[in-house]
C-alpha cells in the first residue's frame, strides 16, 4: 500500500513537539520557558521530526487500512519513498492480510462417533490399576521376579571405558518397567540380594545419546536388595487416600465409576472433535500468513522451554520443529473463527454452566469451584471458548456424514495413535 501524507501534517506535528520542548528545555543563559524558538529548533528539530514522522506513519497506516477495510496479519514493513522537509511524505507499507474465505465442505466430512458404557469388569480393572499405582514393596528373601523392585549399584563400560551417566549407586529399579535399555532388566531376573551380575548388552539404534547408539556395553550390576510388591487392600484407609471416607467399598466404586464415565464422555467428545477438525482442514485449504505462523512457532517454542526446562532459550530451538503444528493451529483458528462468524455463533451460557459443573464435580467442594469460575473472568472466558468450539463441532455434525459405533470402554478411551513418519 502506497500512502501519501501532506507536508503540513508533518510540520504541524513537528511544531507541536518543539513547543512542548520549549516549555521545559533547560539551556544555559535562558530562563525555563523563555528560550527563543530559533534556538529550540536548531537543537531539537531533528529529533522532533524523526518522532513526528514515526507517529504520522503509524497513524496514517491505521487510517488507510480502516478506510480500505483491510485486516493486517502482523506489523507492516515500511519503506519511505519521499522523506524531505517541506515535501509530502510518501511511503510504501508492505504487509500480509488475513485470508478471506468461506468455510465449506461440511458434507464431505466423515465422522465415526463412538458410544460405550462402563461395565463392572471395567470398574474392577480400574480398581486393580489404582491398587497397583499405590503398591508398596517389602524385602523378600528370594530370587528376583518381574515386578519386583531391586536396589542396585551398577557400572557401565563401552570399549572397556566407563562412560558418562553409565554408573549409579542405590538405584531403585522395578523389573519389567522398561526403564533401562533392552536386556538390562531381563538380565536381573533370578538374581538374589548380594549377587553380582555382568550384562553384555547393545544400545538401541535410536538411543537418545547418539554417541552410544548401537554400541556394545558391559554393565556390572550388584543387587543390594530384592523387594516384592504388596498391593493395598480395599479398606477405609485406602479409600481415604482418594478423599472418600465413611462410604465403604460401595461408595468408593460409585465414585470411581463416576470418574470413569466422565473420562469416557470427554474421550468420545475429543475423538469426534478431532475428526471434525481434520475434516475442516482437508476441506478448507488456505494460505497461512507468515506473520501468524511465526508468532505461533514462537509461542510453541516458549511452551517447550517451559515444559522441559533447561538453560536453553526459546529462539535456540529450530523453527522447523514446530512449523507443522503451528500451521495446523493457525489454520484451525482461522477456520473455526470463520464458522463462528458465518453461523453467528455465541457461547451457550447454559452449556457453559454445565461444563463448569462437570469439571467441578471432580472436586470435594464443587460449589466452591463453580463460584470460583464465575468470579474469574479469564477462566470463565476460557470455558466459553471451549463451549463455542463445541458448538462449531455440533454445527459441522449437522451436515457431516456421521456413523455411530458401539465399542468397549477400553477402546473408547484409548488415545488415537499419531501417524508414523515414513
Amino acid at each position: 500500500m502506497s500512502i501519501t501524507v501532506p507536508a503540513e501534517r508533518i510540520e504541524t506535528q513537528v511544531n507541536k513537539r518543539l513547543q512542548q520542548t520549549a516549555q521545559k528545555a533547560k539551556i544555559a543563559g535562558f530562563r525555563p520557558g523563555k528560550v527563543p524558538m530559533s534556538v529550540i529548533r536548531q537543537r531539537y528539530e531533528a529529533d522532533a521530526r524523526q518522532e513526528a514522522v514515526g507517529d504520522v506513519i503509524q497513524a496514517s497506516f491505521y487510517e488507510a487500512i480502516v478506510e480500505q477495510k483491510l485486516n493486517p496479519a502482523g506489523a507492516p514493513s515500511v519503506e519511505p519513498k519521499v522523506l524531505e522537509k517541506g515535501k509530502d511524505l510518501e511511503f510504501v507499507a508492505t504487509f500480509e492480510v488475513f485470508p478471506e474465505f468461506t468455510v465449506a465442505g461440511f458434507e464431505s466430512i466423515a465422522v465415526e462417533r463412538l458410544s460405550a458404557d462402563v461395565a463392572d469388569a471395567d470398574l474392577d480393572k480400574m480398581l486393580d490399576i489404582l491398587r497397583k499405582q499405590n503398591v508398596r514393596f517389602e524385602i523378600a528373601d528370594r530370587a528376583a521376579q518381574n515386578e519386583d523392585q531391586l536396589n542396585i549399584d551398577f557400572v557401565g563400560k563401552v570399549d572397556g571405558e566407563v562412560f558418562a551417566g553409565g554408573s549409579a549407586k542405590g538405584t531403585q529399579l522395578v523389573l519389567g518397567s522398561g526403564r533401562m535399555i533392552p536386556g538390562f532388566e531381563e538380565g536381573l531376573v533370578g538374581a538374589k540380594a548380594g549377587e553380582e551380575r555382568v550384562l553384555n548388552l547393545t544400545f538401541p539404534e535410536n538411543y537418545q545419546n547418539l554417541d552410544l547408539a548401537n554400541k556394545a556395553a558391559e554393565f556390572t550390576v550388584t543387587v543390594n536388595t530384592v523387594s516384592e510388591p504388596k498391593l493395598p487392600e480395599l479398606t477405609e484407609e485406602f479409600f481415604a487416600q482418594f478423599g472418600i471416607k465413611e462410604s465403604g467399598i460401595d461408595g468408593f466404586r460409585t465414585e470411581v465409576r463416576k470418574n470413569m464415565e466422565r473420562e469416557l464422555r470427554q474421550a468420545i467428545k475429543s475423538k469426534v472433535k478431532n475428526q471434525v477438525m481434520d475434516g475442516l482442514l482437508a476441506a478448507n485449504p488456505i494460505e497461512v500468513p507468515k506473520a501468524l505462523l511465526e508468532n505461533e512457532v514462537n509461542r510453541l517454542r516458549v511452551q517447550a522451554v517451559q515444559q522441559f526446562g533447561g538453560n536453553i532459550k526459546p529462539d535456540q530451538l529450530p523453527a522447523e520443529l514446530f512449523e507443522e503444528q503451528a500451521k495446523r493451529r493457525v489454520v484451525l483458528g482461522l477456520v473455526v473463527a470463520e464458522v463462528v462468524k458465518q453461523y453467528d455463533l455465541k457461547p451457550d451460557e447454559t452449556r457453559v454452566r454445565e461444563l463448569i459443573q462437570e469439571m467441578a464435580s471432580a472436586y470435594q467442594e464443587p460449589e466452591q469451584v463453580v463460584s470460583w469460575y464465575y468470579k474469574n473472568d479469564e477462566q470463565l472466558n476460557e470455558v466459553r471458548s471451549v463451549v463455542l468450539e463445541e458448538q462449531v463441532v455440533d454445527t459441522v455434525l449437522q451436515k457431516a456424514s456421521v456413523t455411530d459405533k458401539s465399542v468397549s470402554y477400553e477402546e473408547a478411551v484409548k488415545p488415537v495413535e499419531a501417524p508414523q513418519a515414513d
